[in-house]
C-alpha cells in the first residue's frame, strides 16, 4: 500500500519547474496496474565465514490503485496463481510501506510484522540441507522511518522515478540529508541458531533480539534520462546510527551500545511520457541491530520491488 502527499498546483493542466527539468500533473487522474513483492529476510553472522540467512515465504501479489492532486492509494492480493508452493512454508502478518513525496522531502514510513521463516538448503550455513528449514515460530517486528531533504527538488522529482505522477524530461539530481529511526525485535520459541551449529555461533542459544536505532544520514540521488522518455534513476543514502540493543537467553538479557551503519536505497528504470508510463523500482532499507556477544552484527533488510504500469487521464474539457 503507498500513499503520496499533494503538492501546491496552479491554474494551467501541467505545470513545467525550472526550464522543462520535469513536468507535474496536479489535475490529472492515475490509473495503474503492478506487480509486488516485499522482502524481509535477516541473516546471523560468525566469525567463521558461516551464515544464516533466514527468508520470508513472500507473495508475489497483483495489484491496482489511482492518484490525484498528489494523493493516491494502491491496494495488492497475492492470488494463488502467482505463488505456487515451493516447500517455503507460509509467512503470515502484517507488511506496510508508506512512501511520501512531498516536493522538497522524502519520508519513508515502515511497519513490518512477520511471521514464518525458512533457511534455504545451502553450505555455507553449516547444516547440509538438502531442503529446505522451516521456521514458522519466528517473528520479526519493525517500525521506524526516514526522513531526508531534497534541496535540489526544483529539478530532481522522486515522484516522477518512483510513483510516475511527474515526468523527468531532462537529467538531474539532488544531495539528501536528513536522519532515520527505527525499533525492531526478532523472536522465535527456540533459540535463532538450530541446535545442529550451535556451536559454530557466537550467538547460539539466543531466542529475542531488540533494538533501536537512530541517526543522521547523508546520500545523492540521479535521474538519467535519454530522448526525454527513458530513464534510470539511483539514490543511496548512509547513515550512522547509535544502536541500542538487547539479547535474550533463558530470561537473562544483556544490552550492548554502539555505532552501526545503516541507509535507505531506490532505484528505478522505464519509460515516462505526458500518458503513459511503463517501469519497474525497487525501495529499501539497510538495517542491522549489534551483538554484545559477537563483532558481527545481525543483518535485517526491508524493501519492495514492483514492475508498475500508469496512464495519465486528462480531465475532461468544460463546455
Amino acid at each position: 500500500m503507498s500513499l503520496f502527499l499533494p503538492q501546491k498546483s496552479h491554474a494551467q493542466k501541467k505545470v513545467s519547474v525550472d526550464n522543462g527539468y520535469y513536468i507535474t500533473y496536479p489535475d490529472r487522474l492515475m490509473l495503474n496496474l503492478y506487480l509486488s513483492q516485499k522482502f524481509a529476510p535477516f541473516s546471523i553472522y560468525t566469525r567463521n565465514a558461516q551464515e544464516l540467512n533466514y527468508r520470508t515465504n513472500s507473495k508475489l501479489t497483483l495489484g491496482a490503485g489511482f492518484a490525484i492532486n498528489g494523493l493516491g492509494l494502491n491496494v495488492s492480493y497475492g492470488f494463488k496463481f502467482l505463488n505456487k508452493e515451493k516447500g517455503r512454508g507460509k509467512t503470515k502478518g502484517l507488511d506496510f510501506q508508506f512512501h511520501l513525496y512531498p516536493r522538497k522531502w522524502a519520508l519513508d514510513l515502515l511497519g513490518t510484522f512477520r511471521k514464518g521463516y525458512y533457511l534455504q538448503p545451502s553450505t555455507d550455513n553449516g547444516l547440509n540441507l538438502t531442503e529446505n528449514y522451516l521456521r514458522p515460530d519466528i517473528k520479526r517486528h519493525v517500525v521506524g522511518f526516514s526522513l531526508f531533504r531534497v534541496p535540489n527538488s526544483h529539478k530532481f522529482s522522486y515522484r516522477a522515478a518512483i510513483t510516475q505522477n511527474d515526468w523527468q524530461t531532462k537529467s538531474a539530481g539532488s544531495i539528501l540529508f536528513g536522519g532515520e529511526i527505527y525499533r525492531g525485535s526478532i523472536t522465535g520459541d527456540s533459540a535463532l541458531v538450530p541446535a545442529k551449529v550451535s556451536n559454530n555461533f557466537d550467538q547460539a542459544d539466543i531466542k529475542e533480539i531488540t533494538f533501536l536505532s537512530i541517526g543522521p544520514g547523508l546520500g545523492y540521488a540521479y535521474t538519467l534520462v535519454l530522448d526525454k522518455h527513458f530513464f534510470i534513476t539511483g539514490s543511496a543514502i548512509a547513515s550512522i546510527d547509535l544502536n541500542f540493543s538487547a539479547e535474550e537467553i533463558s530470561g537473562d538479557k544483556k544490552k550492548k551500545t554502539s555505532l552501526i551503519p545503516g541507509g535507505v536505497y531506490k532505484g528505478a528504470i522505464g519509460y515516462n511520457s505526458d500518458t503513459w508510463s511503463i517501469s519497474a523500482n525497487i525501495t529499501g532499507n539497510a538495517l542491522y541491530a549489534g551483538s554484545a556477544y559477537s563483532s558481527k552484527e545481525y543483518f535485517l533488510p526491508t524493501g519492495n520491488i514492483r514492475f508498475i504500469v500508469a496512464k495519465k487521464l486528462a480531465p475532461r474539457s468544460r463546455k
